[in-house]
């Protein structure tokens, strides 16, 4: 694997080897847009609210409104805003793999590349189970044996395949696909204003609450904000969308969980053990009939398609990024016709396959507890450039200075330690084999890299930080 000049910034050029998919060698794709964006986010991080009934099954009423209303200041908000600075400063497909290795250095940008690429595979091999289980009670054919297996498989290739086709598609189609899926929370919402009683809002039993299913719910639901930055290169003016996109897609995100709760709590008698995963579809009968809830499950459906396309293109983009800055060998760099990632989507959608037919429950948590260990990468690498490079351009800029920087991390990292002290011994023993195996990998790529069995380049044409942060610096100077 190339190593960086110094070992200190590696957001920079060191050589002339240029791999195939250099940004010049792709100035004709059609970049994506606001609109596309602000969706691939929405399908990044939520989907809809499918999911959150936990959080009232859990907490209550009051603690799963108040949840939803409090956690996006803790962590969405500083995740958004962090994604916003971090991914115009390093405008790439690389996205939170380069900014921890310009802080951290080449070692923990691999290891934060490994869990991150890891956690999304896994994530996203959930997607077309999820997918079948809501269409079993109509096609009981679904729930199991052969046309089980059929479905799942032939459910990946397609959705592959339009990520093949190109991300612009991919954004379109998420567009379309979000609006499906929010839609028939708006109608709900509409029906239950003449029943709702605003007392039931306020239910709270503090001596009742499973606090690590509430924690891990809203937690769940409200991350992966970062996931859109492994997309930056691929973005039209990604310095003046990406922060506008981030914005929208918190409002949107926000709003797709706490008015469908407001409204299935409200209009609806209280029976706190049945508000479980699918719930919705329940209180749309309730409220408007048949109909409503086949919608509400045919958007449940649809959303965790959206979810499947938007988590696979961040998925095999951030290899592509990963090996234009050498980490990765070069072949993973290589774009299809239609300036796709081939070799990362083949990749992606390979975990999806082995990993659909695996008992999701504990693997899941262990790639949550990845996640954790990859967000607190993150923020070491946000504080970091502030300290090290304070003078480097940030097209967006969160308007705090080092010390605001360091606090606004502070609650969300809280929550993290929460998360992982919840967490049993089996997740965290899982958890560490994978770190472990990411360990192993990082000194045999590099002895690969040694030995010329594989090649490894980083593009010319990406950007010098350290040139980019001198002539700066000299101009603050004059």
């Amino acid at each position: 694997m190339r190593q960086y000049e110094n070992n200190e910034v590696p957001y920079s050029s060191v050589g002339g080897d240029e791999v195939p998919s250099s940004p010049k060698a792709t100035d004709k794709i059609r970049k994506v847009s606001m609109l596309p964006l602000v969706f691939l986010i929405f399908y990044e991080v939520s989907g809809g609210p499918f999911g959150v009934e936990d959080s009232v099954n859990a907490a209550g009423p009051l603690l799963a409104l108040l949840g939803f209303v409090v956690f996006p200041f803790i962590w969405s908000i500083p995740e958004a805003l962090i994604t916003a600075e971090m991914g115009t400063m390093f405008p790439e497909n690389g996205g939170y793999v380069v900014w921890v290795s310009s802080a951290l250095g080449p070692f923990w940008g691999f290891q934060q590349g490994w869990m991150k690429w890891l956690s999304g595979v896994i994530d996203n091999a959930l997607y077309p189970v999820l997918f079948l289980d809501y269409l079993k009670s109509g096609i009981p054919a679904l729930g199991s044996g052969l046309p089980r297996v059929a479905a799942i498989l032939v459910l990946t290739i397609l959705l592959t395949y339009l990520n093949y086709r190109g991300l612009t598609i991919v954004g379109w189609v998420a567009v379309l696909m979000g609006v499906f899926s929010i839609l028939p929370f708006a109608v709900m919402g509409l029906i239950s204003i003449p029943q709702l009683e605003p007392s039931r809002w306020l239910v709270m039993d503090l001596g009742n609450v499973n606090w690590n299913l509430y924690l891990n719910t809203l937690f769940w639901n409200l991350n992966y904000w970062d996931s859109i930055s492994t997309l930056a290169g691929e973005v039209e003016n990604p310095n003046h969308t990406l922060p506008k996109a981030l914005f929208y897609g918190v409002i949107l995100v926000a709003c797709s969980y706490i008015f469908p709760l407001l409204a299935g709590i409200g209009a609806i008698p209280l029976e706190r053990e049945k508000w479980t995963d699918g719930y919705f579809s329940d209180v749309a009968k309730a409220l408007g009939g048949a109909w409503l809830r086949w919608w509400v499950q045919a958007a449940a459906a649809t959303s965790n398609m959206g979810m499947f396309i938007a988590e696979m293109s961040s998925d095999s983009f951030q290899l592509l990024g990963m090996a234009e800055r050498g980490m990765l060998p070069e072949f993973f760099a290589k774009r299809s016709r239609y300036g796709t990632p081939l070799l990362g989507i083949l990749f992606s959608a390979s975990g999806v396959v082995l990993l659909s037919w695996l008992s999701f429950q504990e693997i899941v948590a262990a790639e949550n507890l990845l996640y954790c260990v990859g967000m607190i990468l993150e923020f070491i690498a946000f504080v970091r450039m502030r300290m090290k490079h304070p003078a480097a351009s940030r097209p967006y800029k969160i308007p705090i200075g080092t010390t605001g920087s360091i606090l606004m991390c502070v609650p969300p990292t809280i929550l993290i330690f929460a998360v992982v002290a919840l967490s049993s011994l089996k997740v965290a023993a899982v958890s560490i084999v994978m770190m472990i195996i990411g360990f192993v990998m990082h000194p045999c790529l590099n002895h690969m890299d040694r030995k010329r069995w594989l090649k490894f380049s980083i593009s010319s044409d990406l950007p010098d930080l350290q040139q980019q942060t001198r002539e700066y610096e000299e101009t603050l100077i004059r």
